[in-house]
């Protein structure tokens, strides 16, 4: 309702409260996490970020303006113009992913304790373009091995405190995975992709490490299509009135199928907070891209 009177603009606002309230009902150890935002933050970065794509846009329309040509037949210097509009978009929203990941973790906190983001956009970017021309080039066969090498980025470049998370794991058993799904696609009417979601996310996280100690978790695919089908009927059913029951459910069913097995010395973990902007949170949220905290 007040997104709806302030034309949008509570919105910045909201997504944090909603933030807060996630955070302050998730526990490890029965101590819970924290988040620090603020909607402020998140407005400032917005109208960063609008104003870098508006400036955009007014040089592709100043471009094709005097280009000369016609919707049905533009011209050469208009044609390059967009390809390279478009060029430049994907970019920006690859290195909007790597920022707003480095701005939600350094708001994020546990035990008084920030989390931090270190990876540099540029070599975010560079393994972008490669996983994405290889997998177009592939027909899609590349992607498990371009999911793998995203996950190693992301986990490899998190830290709790002075304490670095790890990941190491080879393709090869995520790729027979998704073999089997493409396989398995037209007889299951691509149902079978919830199981391979599942297959994924405990791969992921028995690979990741954080000290000695090693996550786990335990989703099943039969469990996750049957939130997946509960979730879509609570919605629809109740005129999406049901919606916020609904992400809390998954919320809920995904922290309580994670684990994690072994020692930290979290005593000896020391604070090491990392300042970050929140243009590239606002740059995510302008192209609607999702960055979630789980890594």
């Amino acid at each position: 309702m007040l997104t709806s009177v302030t034309l949008g603009i509570y919105s910045f606002w909201a997504k944090t409260k909603v933030r807060r309230f996630h955070y302050s009902h998730t526990d490890l150890g029965g101590e819970r996490f924290a988040y620090h935002g603020t909607g402020g933050e998140l407005f400032s970065g917005y109208l960063k970020a609008m104003l870098v794509v508006g400036v955009l846009a007014i040089v592709l329309a100043l471009v094709t303006a005097l280009a000369g040509g016609t919707p049905a037949t533009p011209s050469l210097p208009e044609v390059a113009a967009i390809v390279v509009f478009y060029l430049v978009i994907f970019l920006l929203i690859t290195a909007a992913i790597n920022g707003a990941r480095r701005y939600r973790l350094s708001r994020s906190s546990w035990r008084g304790i920030r989390f931090s983001f270190h990876g540099e956009a540029g070599n975010f970017v560079a393994l972008m373009v490669k996983g994405t021309l290889l997998s177009i080039v592939t027909l899609g066969f590349y992607i498990p091995f371009f999911q793998n090498q995203r996950r190693a980025f992301f986990v490899n470049n998190s830290r709790f405190g002075s304490e670095q998370f790890t990941y190491r794991a080879e393709a090869g058993e995520l790729f027979g995975a998704y073999v089997k799904a493409v396989l398995l696609t037209i007889p299951t009417l691509a149902l079978c992709w919830i199981w391979y979601s599942a297959f994924k996310a405990r791969f992921f996280w028995r690979h990741t490490t954080v000290s000695t100690a090693r996550f786990r978790s335990s989703v099943s695919g039969g469990e996750l299509f049957a939130l997946s089908i509960t979730n879509v009927f609570l919605v629809i059913f109740t005129l999406g009135l049901g919606a916020p029951w609904a992400i809390t459910r998954t919320h809920a069913f995904w922290c309580d199928k994670l684990s994690l097995h072994g020692d930290v010395d979290f005593a000896a973990i020391q604070q090491r907070a990392e300042s970050a902007d929140s243009t590239a949170e606002g740059m995510a949220d302008a192209f609607d891209v999702d960055v979630g905290i789980g890594m």
